[in-house]
């Protein structure tokens, strides 16, 4: 039989703080440039005609930034997926310090 695990000391101990600030620390600034970067394309072409210049022949720097937003997305998708296989790494180091796996 597997141990009681006390989830409000877990909560409380500095190993979860550590892990939940670095969590924090990463996610916040990424969802806050997400959302800068995808929202400033319909702003800029509903209240500007600043993108409506010519970058390259017939293509304008809307169909630019609009293309960079697919990069950008599959940029921060890589980025959150390597950064996610460190936090399952130390949430697993936390599951062995306070009792293992629960089945």
């Amino acid at each position: 039989m597997k141990p009681d695990i006390n989830y409000a000391e877990i909560a409380q101990s500095t190993q979860f703080k550590s892990l939940m600030r670095s969590k924090k620390k990463f996610i916040l600034p990424m969802t806050l440039f997400f959302f800068a970067f995808y929202f400033t394309l319909p702003i800029l072409t509903s209240y500007t005609t600043v993108l409506n210049q010519s970058a390259l022949g017939p293509i304008t720097w809307a169909w630019v930034f609009a293309f960079a937003q697919f990069i950008m997305t599959w940029a921060l998708c890589m980025i959150y997926a390597h950064r996610a296989a460190r936090f399952d790494q130390d949430v697993q180091q936390l599951k062995n310090e306070w009792g293992g796996e629960r089945g």
